[in-house]
């Protein structure tokens, strides 16, 4: 029997946005201190020239991905993910130019669990882990109480679902 299934439409929280631009920075700092010391090897000890031209190659492209991990992606981030959850299925909807709908039905969802690191520790927020059989979805960037409801909601209809089979 076909049931009509709607968009989702909850959103995260809008702190996600900082706490992905902070994440990004971090990494990116990291990447960029890497590049930093191989630049300086590789005029300490005169490597092969064609050395350099790869990490001038590799810096350029490391600039561009950290310009759209830092500056564009946490907004689209925030703008293009949506969730939903009900007694049959849990939907995530995410994607700017490549959208894309998952539906994960409750009877298929094996562990659920929430997760926060530090820097979402910082900003109140937490991540939800869904764990099926041969996957695992996640939906980060949710306020604690939020995220705790959802969490048990997700248990309570994934327990009953089986049950009921």
């Amino acid at each position: 029997m076909f049931t009509d299934i709607q968009t989702p439409q909850k959103k995260l929280s809008k702190d996600i946005v900082k706490v992905t631009i902070i994440s990004e920075l971090i990494s990116n700092s990291i990447g960029f201190i890497v590049l930093g010391v191989l630049f300086y090897l590789d005029d300490r000890f005169s490597w092969k020239d064609w050395i350099g031209w790869i990490l001038i190659a590799i810096t350029v492209i490391a600039i561009l991905a950290a310009v759209w991990s830092t500056l564009i992606r946490p907004f689209l981030l925030y703008k293009y993910t949506r969730y939903h959850v009900d007694e049959e299925f849990l939907q995530l909807k995410t994607g700017a130019l490549n959208e894309t709908h998952e539906l994960v039905p409750m009877t298929k969802i094996q562990a659920v669990e929430t997760n926060q690191g530090p820097i979402m520790r910082k900003y109140g927020l937490y991540s939800i882990s869904i764990e099926t059989m041969g996957s695992s979805h996640a939906i980060s960037g949710l306020q604690r109480d939020v995220a705790m409801e959802l969490r048990n909601k997700i248990a309570h209809y994934a327990k009953i679902k089986e049950v009921e089979s």
